[in-house]
């Protein structure tokens, strides 16, 4: 299996419901590094997995839809505690509906996973695995 990944972060609001959850029940920050790995079993036609430009464009654009927002705020979160977990797959499954749409060009197509880490400090991360 081969594999690409990129990277970028973002920065958001949240807070979390139950006891589980400590001090972090109260509105906090956090500065997530995300990764996302691309991965087919062959290479495309031209040799590579994945166009890394436009890997990174859309990668950019689905964390621009969380960047500087209170996710508290967001109806697309009522209800849910947008754990490092959760953001995982909101991540991948916004990758994967640009993938479906064409927008990482007709090579995408052939993808057969997307893995999406989102790194929540330096000792602590959470990633989601879907195929495609």
């Amino acid at each position: 299996m081969f594999s690409v990944t990129v990277r970028d972060h973002f920065m958001a609001a949240h807070s979390f419901r139950g006891d589980v959850f400590g001090p972090a029940q109260a509105l906090h920050g956090a500065t997530f590094v995300v990764d996302a790995a691309f991965r087919r079993a062959e290479l495309d036609g031209d040799g590579v997995v994945v166009d890394i430009g436009l890997a990174s464009t859309r990668l950019g654009e689905v964390l621009a839809e969380l960047n500087y927002r209170n996710l508290d705020d967001d109806p697309a979160f009522k209800g849910v505690n947008t754990t490092t977990e959760y953001l995982a797959k909101v991540v991948a499954d916004r990758l994967a509906a640009r993938i479906e749409a064409g927008e990482l060009g007709e090579g995408a197509r052939g993808l057969d996973g997307l893995a999406v880490t989102l790194h929540e400090s330096h000792v602590a991360w959470a990633s989601y695995e879907r195929s495609l």
